[in-house]
């Protein structure tokens, strides 16, 4: 973007000393003319001779505009077609990160359950030691077996969800 600032006012101060030099050309014309022809009828009559090269300052001034459409034009095609690029990369760049933000999605699921199955199998044996200990009362006993396999069925369940997931 700075070199395209720096060439426009390259462009800007050459055409600055363009007009400058065109008009101090028109005025030393004048003042030639003044000097150099006495009669009216003959500063006329030089006059006529340029109406020749005002018609061919008139027709490159309109080469100029012409040309200077045509190099607009290239412009704004290219402008489209790097837009047009960067909306396809911009689409790319949106499916990849749906695709991640699925990823994680599941990533995070699998880490609740993986934390859950972790919690399960810890109360498995929590309940499998008070089934084991000979210290406990039978009510205890029964009530660990009666929750331990609460804990194995959730398990199991857990299981065949992600067996489900995964194939």
């Amino acid at each position: 973007m700075k070199n395209y600032f720096e060439d426009m006012k390259q462009i800007l101060n050459s055409f600055t000393a363009l007009i400058i030099f065109t008009i101090l050309l028109w005025f030393l014309s004048a003042v030639g003319i003044m000097f150099f022809l006495d009669d009216w009828s003959d500063r006329g009559t030089f006059g006529d001779l340029f109406g020749a090269v005002n018609a061919l300052f008139s027709g490159l001034a309109f080469a100029g505009l012409l040309f200077s459409l045509i190099e607009n034009r290239k412009q704004i095609s290219s402008q489209q077609e790097e837009l047009l690029i960067n909306r396809k990369e911009l689409l790319k760049a949106r499916k990849i990160q749906e695709k991640t933000e699925k990823a994680i999605e599941a990533q995070v699921t699998q880490m609740q359950n993986t934390a859950r199955l972790s919690g399960l199998n810890t109360l498995v044996n929590y309940f499998t030691n008070i089934i084991n200990d000979p210290k406990r009362s039978s009510v205890e006993i029964d009530l660990a077996i009666e929750k331990r396999k609460e804990a194995i069925r959730e398990i199991d369940r857990l299981i065949k969800w992600a067996n489900d997931e995964v194939f």
